[in-house]
């Protein structure tokens, strides 16, 4: 039997999704909206509790759809949140098919084309009455803030040892198959006020301590698979005080955890010199928000994905990214999984665009995964 993507019904629902502010901690619509629409299907849905824990407006949302074919569930997974700016949003469809938006919001293809992607995928599948395997959905809430939605999900209760998170922008036949550790840190250095201009001597000065620290630590690329970046810098308040507090944030990713937390410690340890130097006293903390992972290109999850891609012409490989998803979380709780295409371009910028022919596109693949008995 054929499972047929109908390319208007899913333009339409991408379309109706879009129109839904759902910005990273305020998905409560879009949730009750795919709650609807997967209900409608005959599958089960179920809220966790992450609006409680991580002070959103929706949790994340698991679905189950059992399997005619006697095979392991495979899970796909997208989020439902979008990046500002996200309220207002609107898809204007062009004659060629290409969808943007109005130009004064992100399009919201990011991560919006994923989930009606598999909401089409599941409704061909309802419809065609085609053998397939079961099927788990997740719905992730706030992705866009280091996958702290994600996080809070109780990743026990999926059955899936595989699966397909649709969060990536590249070509159909692309497959990423690594991910960084992204790990944010924050040095609090805490002086001595004085006046700066009666008697300066008699002050600490917090900020000079931090440059002091940034000067000593070499950032940007600092290896070839690392970065390092102090972000954020805040201190003094007044030209004629001495500061007695500043506060450096900053981010370190890489493609290694233990570099990541390596790094994460050479940075404390040029922050604490500059302090004893200086006189001054040094809180630090860091927060690794998810872990790096690395899926070898013969893993089934791979090698399934890559043979759904060739049969429909596309060439196929693997590559690593620099920045995180939920696959980051589904691997670090046991689940092989990899990130595909979902159509989007030019992702959080006004600039983004998908199209109703690469919509097509990564259903009907997405269907073959979902249909596939190997």
């Amino acid at each position: 039997m054929d499972v047929r993507i109908q390319p208007d019904r899913l333009a339409e629902t991408f379309a109706a999704l879009v129109a839904i502010d759902s910005p990273s901690y305020g998905e409560r619509q879009m949730a009750d909206e795919l709650t609807r629409r997967l209900r409608a299907l005959g599958l089960t849905v179920e809220e966790d509790d992450a609006a409680e824990r991580i002070g959103g407006t929706s949790g994340n949302l698991y679905s189950f759809l059992p399997g005619t074919l006697d095979l392991p569930p495979l899970l796909l997974c997208a989020h439902m949140d979008t990046v500002a700016p996200a309220n207002g949003k609107r898809a204007v469809r062009e004659p060629d098919g290409r969808i943007h938006s109005a130009g004064d919001t992100v399009l919201g293809a990011d991560d919006l084309a994923a989930v009606a992607i598999i909401l089409e995928v599941l409704e061909a599948l309802a419809e065609s009455g085609a053998p397939h395997r079961p099927v788990e959905v997740l719905f992730s809430a706030s992705e866009e803030t280091y996958c702290v939605g994600a996080s809070a999900f109780d990743f026990s209760r999926v059955r899936s040892r595989e699966a397909y998170v649709l969060d990536y922008e590249g070509p159909l036949g692309e497959a990423v198959t690594a991910a960084p550790t992204i790990l944010e840190f924050t040095a609090e250095i805490l002086g001595r006020a004085s006046h700066a201009g009666f008697s300066p001597e008699a002050g600490v000065s917090a900020i000079a301590a931090a440059a002091r620290a940034i000067a000593a630590v070499k950032s940007g690329r600092v290896a070839e698979d690392t970065t390092l970046n102090f972000g954020c810098i805040q201190g003094g308040t007044a030209t004629n005080i001495v500061p007695d507090r500043c506060q450096v944030r900053g981010e370190i990713r890489s493609g290694c955890h233990q570099r990541a937390l390596d790094q994460s410690e050479t940075v404390r340890q040029a922050f604490a010199a500059a302090c004893e130097a200086l006189g001054a006293e040094l809180r630090y903390r860091d927060k690794c928000f998810i872990r790096a992972y690395q899926i070898p290109a013969s893993a089934p999850v791979v090698q399934r994905y890559f043979r759904a891609c060739r049969t429909r012409g596309y060439e196929t490989r693997t590559v690593t990214t620099f920045g995180g998803s939920d696959n980051n979380l589904l691997a670090a709780n046991g689940i092989t999984g990899i990130v595909t295409p979902a159509a989007m371009h030019w992702c959080h910028s006004c600039q983004e665009y998908t199209s109703v022919q690469e919509l097509t596109a990564v259903a009907e693949v997405t269907a073959d995964l979902v249909l596939s008995r190997d």
